[in-house]
């Protein structure tokens, strides 16, 4: 798995996955690489109430999947930046 062997600052990652679970990922992300960041994209509502910063602790935005590409160029750029 890519999570395992590649260090990464920020994961962009669909909410809705065809196989498996997105909280799943994000979990292992939070063990295997504490200090990334995710960003979820989604085309559905849930989660729209901010709960999905309360299942997972390294979650940073929470988009609609039609958010323009540069906005969310310009939202892994800022969260990749140094803290």
């Amino acid at each position: 798995m890519s999570l395992s062997a590649e260090e990464y600052e920020i994961i962009v990652l669909d909410l809705v996955l065809d196989h498996g679970s997105a909280l799943a990922v994000a979990d292992f992300a939070s063990y295997r690489r504490p200090d990334a960041r995710v960003i979820f994209v989604t085309n559905t509502s849930f989660f729209s109430d901010g709960s999905i910063f309360a299942h997972s602790s390294n979650a940073c935005a929470y988009v609609q999947s039609e958010t323009p590409p540069e906005d969310l160029a310009a939202m892994v750029e800022h969260y990749a930046a140094p803290r």
